[in-house]
């Protein structure tokens, strides 16, 4: 067995855990069609978080895409992935807080209706992915990535349904700008943890397990 102490080189592959593969491609197909019903349905009703959800959706497909393809790989690069993926979460981030303050003189108001609709089946969508995931959620960078990505997903969920209530209360599309808002800072927020943990994982070679709750 090849080892070197600090560079991540070890030649040992881990084991594909048959289980987490079927797990993933299962996340990857839902995330994608959600990401055909939110976009259609935020361009719809004028909702700046549902076009942000939709975003977030489309990014969880790739990431699904791309853990699936790091399975079996070695350490170092499954932590180069992980890299990858949360600067593209970071991306991601700034993007919807930059779309949140250019429709922002818009004033337009969203379809709370349409909203309320698509953002309960988002959630339903995102709780059957996160309950396939929740025996998952320790692991190297790449794993947490994944997991970080759909707990956050459900939050949006959440706060789009909250965005929704407050349109049709307030008659007012602030409370979809700020829920955009949020879903942006919960992005970077997730960016940070992926890539400090990717990091501290390169730097510390391939025998050292780091696990988060």
């Amino acid at each position: 067995m090849a080892d070197c102490s600090s560079g991540g080189c070890s030649t040992d592959k881990p084991p594909v855990d048959s289980r987490y593969r079927r797990v993933l491609w299962i996340a990857l197909v839902v995330n994608a069609l959600m990401f055909g019903v939110e976009l259609l349905g935020g361009w719809a009703a004028g909702s700046v978080a549902l076009l942000a959800d939709a975003v977030d959706f489309l990014g969880d497909a790739a990431n699904y895409g791309m853990s699936l393809f790091v399975l079996g790989l070695l350490p170092i690069w499954r932590s180069r992935t992980a890299m990858v993926k949360g600067a593209t979460m970071g991306a991601y981030g700034v993007f919807v807080i930059g779309a949140a303050l250019v429709h922002l003189a818009s004033g337009i108001v969203p379809k709370a209706e349409t909203m309320g609709a698509i953002g309960l089946a988002a959630l339903a969508a995102n709780a059957f992915v996160v309950a396939l995931l929740f025996a998952f959620r320790k692991g190297d960078a790449n794993m947490r990535s994944v997991w970080l990505c759909t707990r956050n997903d459900m939050i949006s969920n959440l706060a789009v349904l909250a965005a929704a209530l407050g349109v049709w209360q307030a008659g007012s599309g602030l409370p979809d700008l700020l829920v955009a808002c949020v879903m942006g800072v919960l992005g970077l927020t997730a960016a940070r943890s992926v890539i400090v943990q990717a990091r501290a994982e390169m730097n510390a070679g391939p025998n050292v397990e780091l696990t988060r709750t």
